[in-house]
């Protein structure tokens, strides 16, 4: 049952969150999925906002269909999750984690160095141009170059001291992969899913999938969507919600700096366009499941709203000076202070209703990351 929150008194919260920082307790970290929590997979909280007037309700994601109308379209990002980390040592022996973050072409990938922690791994920012590093079964992976991206963000040398601040070193390297086998195959016995410090424990790769995964090429989880079953989506559809397809596949977001994302491989199928811009025409509601579907579908956008299909390398980031245009509505998790992803629903919904439902999570304790709670805000 959806309960109504009531609408928060903007007066209140003055400065206490701002939108892109703020304190998160570790207690909401949630570390473990939910089914290992005693919850189905679709019994996560969800918190239902309006934008219009910063209403707000809270509920199970199970009675998501009592929200949504005929008519409402979802746009669900089809990527599926790599196990994306593996184990590799560099030439004097020393351990590294290599994170899979984005397949370029061929054998050429960029990828992101970490070093084992007491808790998970950290970044580890001094690899050399050239280094060659051992994988499992005689793999290897040879980093040829510094990301762009990373090498621009990679602070004066006077200033970095990547033993003491390993994210002040370069930890997104261009490089090229060699595994004995194909990769699918390779990563289903040696890599695991990608795994930070407030999850204690590994999970089995199912757990980082969601239900309507067809293409694994992501090297985090696509979140916002994990909490949908097939029968869940059974009466979505039976009500009358339209539901459509498109494909981006995620890096990996763990820069500790929150930079803006680099460039992602997007496609978006004809029919998922079509279906956009019919929705778009009669004035229903356009629902992105997650901020990379909204990222996927609005690089193909015109002016207008109006959508084509497309398919490549997006660098889009949405920000309240690029608000969204096609999209009006959005599924999706509970993102860390200072993240990017927080510039994005600012874009959507507006600093005012970003803090009042941010505020309002924090206080009646919703979980965050990828096993966490869920938040749907509509127009």
């Amino acid at each position: 049952m959806i309960e109504p929150a009531g609408v928060l008194d903007p007066a209140a919260m003055r400065d206490e969150l701002h939108p892109l920082d703020f304190r998160l307790p570790p207690e909401l970290e949630a570390n473990a999925p939910p089914e290992a929590r005693g919850l189905r997979r679709d019994n996560v909280r969800l918190m239902i906002s309006r934008i219009s007037d910063d209403s707000m309700a809270h509920g199970r994601f199970g009675d998501i269909a009592s929200v949504l109308d005929e008519g409402d379209l979802l746009l669900l990002n089809t990527s599926g999750t790599m196990n994306a980390a593996l184990p590799a040592r560099r030439q004097d022996g020393t351990p590294l984690v290599v994170h899979l973050s984005t397949h370029r072409s061929g054998r050429r990938w960029v990828v992101e160095l970490r070093e084992p922690a007491e808790r998970g791994t950290r970044p580890f920012g001094t690899g050399r141009d050239g280094e060659r590093l051992t994988l499992p079964e005689g793999g290897a992976l040879t980093l040829t170059a510094p990301h762009a991206r990373a090498a621009a963000l990679r602070p004066p040398p006077a200033t970095a001291d990547p033993k003491r601040d390993p994210a002040g070193g370069i930890r997104l390297w261009n490089a090229l992969l060699e595994t004995p086998a194909p990769l699918d195959d390779y990563l289903l016995r040696n890599g695991r899913p990608i795994r930070y410090h407030y999850v204690e424990q590994a999970w089995p790769p199912e757990y980082y999938q969601t239900v309507y995964a067809t293409d694994r090429g992501s090297a985090e989880m696509p979140s916002a969507g994990r909490a949908f079953t097939p029968e869940l989506i059974t009466a979505l559809v039976a009500k009358g919600v339209q539901i459509a397809p498109l494909l981006l596949h995620t890096g990996v977001a763990s820069l500790e700096e929150h930079e803006p994302p680099y460039a992602e491989f997007f496609r978006v199928p004809a029919i998922t366009a079509e279906m956009v811009n019919s929705a778009k025409r009669d004035g229903r509601r356009i629902i992105a499941v997650g901020t990379t579907a909204v990222r996927a579908i609005e690089t193909t956008v015109d002016d207008a709203g109006m959508a084509r299909a497309m398919e490549g390398w997006t660098d889009l980031v949405i920000t309240r000076e690029r608000p969204p245009r096609a999209v009006n509505g959005l599924l999706t998790g509970l993102h860390e202070p200072r993240a990017t992803h927080l510039a994005m629903l600012e874009g959507l919904a507006g600093e005012r209703h970003l803090r009042a439902t941010y505020r309002e999570a924090l206080r009646v304790g919703y979980l965050w990351h990828e096993f966490g709670d869920l938040h749907l805000m509509l127009p």
